[in-house]
């Protein structure tokens, strides 16, 4: 008898597939959809800050041409107000809809309004928030440890001030990679690279105790960038990924499995169940789908989902904690393995 089920982040799950954040669970219909068609858990579209941003910015341009000081104030809040008023309507609905858990996404700039979204989405019954710390910092001014230490920030605020589980999903870029991660998901005491309160009520000066990520997603994947050669101007690159790009979430999914305090969650480059198996070897609690569900539909969770049943059945195992893990580097026997390959050419003589 194979038995899929799981956890992540504390919830049960029926098995370890979850529906990444995007268009196709934007809506309840959609959400019903992934949940009918297999998924154990979705992730919802992001609400991005740009949104709310948009719509503030145009009730502050009517607030400041009314010229009354009170109405403008209140015209401020709405906008504030207005931007995630239909995504709540969206956790409650869905979770009314389906039963499987509802991950809310936030897609993050700042910490300081998006500890008070996090709030109202804990309110509005999600499960568990993710937040989408898709930063990609081009600045020349703007050194390596600032954009580690606003990542930190925002995680630990988000953190002081909601009971449910927070994952980070967060992309590859950054100079030590593994350092980052551990301190993402650490639990730490008060530093001199944080203040108090910095956002808002959160730990005093006798509880400075700030509280890490309970999961990573690993890894974002920028939407890439093209070049027209003909019309001489900027586009859109190809907006999914394919199985090649599984290397890199890989890697790291092998490296940090067992060696940091938070559960993994592998995304990009995982479409068929392959890819799935080689993940949960590697040591992902669960497995996020995205691309290969737009190219092939959500038929394909039960594909996966049967590849996985069978490729386990013909080796013997009957649950997921009999091979999770099993090609982690703190399971191997050969840990240096993990890093030596990074070296290794793919054809012999190769330069």
């Amino acid at each position: 008898m194979i038995d899929l089920t799981t956890t992540y982040m504390g919830l049960a799950l029926k098995n370890p597939l979850v529906v990444a954040s995007s268009g196709l669970t934007g809506s309840v219909a959609g959400v019903k959809r992934c949940a009918e068609a297999g998924a154990a858990a979705v992730v919802l579209k992001s609400l991005f800050e740009e949104q709310i941003l948009a719509q503030t910015q145009a009730l502050a341009a009517y607030a400041d041409e009314a010229a009354h000081g009170e109405a403008a104030e209140y015209l401020h809040g709405y906008g504030r107000e207005l931007g995630p008023r239909t995504y709540l309507q969206l956790v409650e609905e869905a979770k009314r809809a389906v039963d499987v858990p509802i991950i809310a996404s936030l897609n993050c700039h700042s910490a300081s309004s998006w500890v008070d979204y996090a709030r109202k989405l804990e309110a509005a019954g999600a499960d568990a928030i993710e937040l989408n710390l898709a930063l990609m910092p081009v600045a020349q001014a703007q050194p390596a440890a600032a954009v580690e230490e606003l990542y930190l920030r925002i995680v630990h605020e988000v953190k002081a001030r909601v009971a449910i589980p927070v994952a980070v999903k967060v992309g590859p870029y950054f100079s030590s990679f593994a350092h980052v991660a551990k301190k993402l998901c650490a639990d730490v005491m008060e530093g001199p690279g944080f203040s108090v309160g910095w956002c808002g009520p959160g730990p005093t000066e006798k509880n400075l105790r700030w509280r890490g990520a309970d999961a990573l997603v690993l890894f974002n994947r920028f939407y890439q960038l093209d070049i027209d050669i003909h019309q001489l101007k900027l586009v859109a690159g190809n907006p999914y990924s394919s199985s090649a790009e599984i290397h890199t979430p890989l890697r790291w999914v092998s490296l940090l499995a067992g060696r940091i305090d938070a559960e993994l969650a592998a995304t990009t480059g995982v479409h068929d169940g392959r890819d799935a198996i080689k993940q949960l070897l590697a040591g992902a609690q669960v497995v996020q789908l995205c691309s290969t569900l737009y190219l092939h539909g959500l038929g394909r969770i039960g594909e996966i989902l049967r590849e996985l049943s069978l490729w386990m059945q013909t080796q013997g195992f009957t649950r997921l904690a009999d091979f999770r893990g099993r090609l982690s580097q703190a399971q191997s026997p050969e840990p240096e393995d993990h890093e030596r390959w990074q070296y290794v050419k793919l054809f012999v003589g190769l330069e």
